[in-house]
């Protein structure tokens, strides 16, 4: 066994195969990322610009001249944050446990982040903060987005969501605009042969970012990194995950995290993923990939082996596992979709995980006259609000939130540590 274990190892000669490729000052892949990188100035001018606009005062400026009233709501969720109207940790601990709060120990290192997703509207995200300051309960340690980039562009989504989310403490993602589903940044078609819910199987079938839109794709990405410092997006595709590597260990400070979507549903997938994260690393052991949300359909022996992979890396530190807990009522998984009690088994034994919450709770979803459904995500703003399903998305959102408590109480009361909003919830 011995000597057959050997056979897997890398040798030099296929390492220095790749490098040649890599190093070749006629290789038109290389050469095509780097003319896309020149566009925006080189690595250090693309770095520059993204800290500039991600500054807190810059944003509300440009805020207060795009959409007055969301910089006032900013202004107001500042002042509840500064006058702790939020609950803090131990409190909330205690309104759980009660009596039994002097008895429990928890360990931050096994702590859960508590996550919701989709956060698709900015007045929706204020709902939550004013119901979790009214009912006391948490808002999450981090948010998923994946509403169409030039719609919030103009009505000022875009703005408030980055202020938000660093007065709160909490890391966001977004979703560009160039992927299967929907046309690009370019408002050309991404794949030609999908036409909207009836055609969608091709894009879970794994057709993201075909042809020269993966360039594409980095384009759309450092636009929004550099004019509103947006770090970490959603990422679907194998090609558009390694040019994310690329841009990383080229010096740009990007992250991005794994869809579901990509189908990483069992260890080797996951190995590949991470293996390649590994190969292409800075040298003081970064990566960009932030979150690795494996597929819904993983066990927990599944992310138990993905965090073997994962510590052995070095990477235990660096990618968060991401784990549905909940799902969207419709078209998405079988109902009912509630994996809150294999989570508190494997919150035990794996390090950085997070909860993601991508509907309500069960009982609560069945009951709803519009539940919560995933293709919601890939209508335009105007046609919901014409529909007269605007207030329906605020009740699935709300219906969110009220998840992310529910497994927030469900890890405390088994004695595990969990991350909230950090600037909110002390």
């Amino acid at each position: 066994m011995k000597d057959l274990r050997k056979k897997l190892e890398i040798k030099t000669n296929a390492l220095d195969a790749v490098n040649k490729f890599f190093s070749d000052e006629n290789n038109v892949l290389i050469n095509s990322l780097f003319e896309v990188i020149d566009k925006y100035g080189g690595v250090d001018e693309i770095n520059k610009n993204a800290r500039d606009a991600r500054n807190l005062d810059n944003l509300l400026d440009r805020l207060r001249k795009k959409k007055p009233d969301y910089a006032h709501d900013i202004e107001w969720l500042i002042e509840q944050r500064d006058k702790g109207a939020f609950i803090s940790i131990s409190d909330y601990k205690k309104k759980i446990l009660g009596e039994k709060f002097s008895g429990m120990n928890f360990s931050k290192d096994y702590a859960v982040t508590l996550e919701l997703s989709a956060c698709q509207y900015f007045p929706f995200f204020i709902d939550i903060a004013k119901a979790a300051i009214e009912d006391q309960n948490l808002m999450p340690g981090r948010i998923i987005r994946v509403r169409k980039m030039k719609e919030q562009e103009e009505d000022g989504d875009i703005l408030g969501m980055a202020a938000a989310m660093q007065v709160i403490g909490a890391t966001y993602v977004e979703t560009l605009d160039t992927k299967g589903t929907a046309p690009g940044s370019d408002g050309m078609p991404v794949n030609v042969h999908l036409g909207g819910p009836d055609t969608i199987t091709g894009y879970f079938g794994g057709v993201g970012q075909p042809n020269d839109y993966a360039l594409k794709w980095i384009d759309e990405y450092l636009y929004y990194y550099t004019n509103y410092g947006i770090k970490q997006v959603l990422n679907v595709n194998p090609g558009t995950v390694l040019l994310g590597y690329f841009i990383h260990k080229l010096g740009i400070n990007n992250e991005f995290k794994i869809s579901v979507y990509m189908g990483n549903d069992n260890p080797y997938a996951c190995l590949w993923t991470l293996l390649t994260a590994k190969l292409f690393a800075r040298e003081d052991g970064t990566s960009p990939l932030i979150g690795f949300n494996l597929a819904n359909s993983v066990n927990n022996k599944t992310l138990e082996l993905s965090a073997y992979i994962r510590k052995d890396f070095g990477f235990e530190d660096v990618v968060r596992l991401e784990h549905h807990v909940i799902e969207t009522w419709k078209s998405i998984v079988r109902q009912p979709y509630d994996r809150r009690e294999e989570l508190v088994e494997v919150a035990k034994k794996v390090k950085n995980i997070s909860a993601k919450h991508e509907g309500g709770n069960v009982e609560v979803e069945k009951t709803r006259e519009h539940p919560s459904d995933i293709l919601d995500y890939f209508r335009d703003k105007q046609e919901i609000i014409e529909s007269g399903q605007w207030e329906f998305m605020r009740r699935n959102h709300l219906d969110r939130y009220i998840a992310v408590n529910t497994t927030a109480q469900v890890l405390i009361e088994n004695g595990i540590e969990i991350i909230a909003a950090q600037n909110l919830h002390k």
